[in-house]
């Protein structure tokens, strides 16, 4: 009997609680948001199958993989054994970062002619979101770049009635940007360059897969860095001023769970560590439940998301700008004695646990005079990632352009020292600029 036979699959919904009244700045009152079940404790290949068969009785899959993953390693033929190939009816290997609206009409065209009945991710990012609107696509025949712009939240002419996607999406995720948790999907137009959102009812992921071993294909550096986004999630829930004791518990536990898991994943030379990897994906879970909750994120987030069009991933992003924005609401945080409690309280969770205070002992830090910034800084040094605009060859000349657009971000007015002008921005930016 192999250990596969004797492994226990544990299968429950992702989140406990409903999602808030608003995500991501969107109402949600008339809107079907669907809770994911995630599966842990068999191997991806065995579960994906197991679920396909049995969950949705499929037999048509077609499955979107990591470009990287497919060349480099043998995760995806694995997956295709394990499902058979006589029901894999087409794979695509990567779509390009921001997720162009021309490849995710490639795909579902790909997908309605072999009439998929299950779409599958293999990785994360670009593929994830992708897949949430290639299924919005099938159920709604979409086929063009026209049709599909209706369909965005920034359309004028939004249709009269939205079909929910009824091909099912399997997410099995490699990195720690917790998209699969999430209903809303971006993707780029292909004739401006403009990313737009998406969230219709019923969208996104029905299952999600975790297999901790299958991450240690992951390369170093996006790991760590989808990492620090997760990190980010429940850095700024703890610091929202609207959070709850329910949302404040989550985002403690995810990050008592993600930034000592960070730090063992960066010293596993050998690259062994399934444990601390397992941990880093419960910790971005709960991480994902607050911002579902409708725990709205801050100036971190908000200035992030102007930093992605420039090339910088998502994970980078939080790295230079968490630091610096929790730094930027200590100074102005005069009348709001809570901006100073929260970013205590936030402190005190990392100094208690043992390999992060070793963590920023090293790196010269007292726990008396060291601030919140000066932690959070710390430990992206030690996991060895970026923290200036300069190492991401960004050049501080876009620096004004870069504040005023990011006062348009849902998530500037609800940082702690509302983020209401572009001078206020600039001091942010002009703090990481390197």
């Amino acid at each position: 009997m192999s250990s596969q036979d004797e492994a226990i699959e544990t299968y429950e919904l992702a989140f406990t609680t409903p999602p808030g009244p608003d995500l991501a700045g969107i109402p949600t009152a008339s809107l079907n948001i669907i809770t994911p079940h995630v599966s842990s404790g068999l191997t991806y290949d065995t579960a994906c199958a197991k679920h396909i068969s049995t969950t949705f009785a499929a037999s048509n899959v077609y499955i979107v993989a990591s470009k990287t993953l497919a060349a480099t390693t043998d995760r995806l033929d694995r997956l295709i054994a394990a499902i058979g190939k006589e029901h894999v009816v087409g794979v695509r290997r990567g779509i390009t970062p921001h997720t162009p609206w021309s490849e995710i009409l490639s795909i579902a065209a790909e997908c309605r002619d072999a009439e998929a009945d299950c779409i599958v991710t293999l990785g994360a990012g670009s593929l994830t979101d992708g897949c949430k609107i290639v299924a919005l696509c099938l159920a709604n025949n979409i086929r063009t770049p026209e049709e599909l712009a209706t369909y965005s939240l920034e359309s004028k002419t939004p249709p009269a009635k939205v079909h929910e996607p009824t091909v099912p999406l399997i997410c099995i995720p490699t990195s720690l940007s917790g998209g699969e948790y999430f209903s809303l999907a971006g993707g780029t137009d292909d004739t401006t360059g403009h990313k737009q959102p998406f969230l219709h009812s019923g969208m996104g992921a029905r299952v999600v897969i975790l297999d901790p071993e299958l991450c240690l294909t992951t390369p170093e550096y996006h790991w760590l860095s989808t990492g620090i986004r997760a990190v980010d999630h429940c850095v700024e829930a703890l610091c929202c001023l609207t959070a709850t004791p329910e949302s404040d518990q989550k985002a403690e536990e995810g990050l008592r769970l993600l930034v000592p898991g960070l730090l063992r994943c960066k010293a596993d030379a050998e690259g062994k560590d399934v444990e601390a990897r397992a941990k880093c994906q419960a910790g971005v879970r709960l991480g994902m439940e607050c911002v579902r909750m409708g725990v709205p994120m801050g100036g971190s987030h908000a200035i992030g998301h102007q930093l992605g069009p420039l090339g910088v991933p998502h994970g980078v992003t939080s790295c230079i700008m968490c630091p610096a924005v929790m730094k930027y609401n200590i100074r102005h945080s005069d009348g709001k004695p809570d901006i100073n409690l929260r970013q205590l309280k936030i402190k005190e969770i990392l100094w208690s646990e043992q390999q992060v205070a070793d963590t920023l002992r090293n790196a010269d830090l007292a726990k008396e005079t060291a601030d919140l910034g000066d932690c959070l800084s710390a430990i992206i040094k030690a996991l060895g990632l970026p923290q200036t605009l300069k190492e991401m060859k960004i050049s501080p000349d876009v620096i004004p352009a870069l504040s005023e657009r990011a006062l348009a971000d849902f998530w500037s007015p609800t940082n702690p020292v509302p983020l209401v002008k572009a001078e206020q921005v600039m001091e942010i930016l002009e703090a990481v600029a390197g």
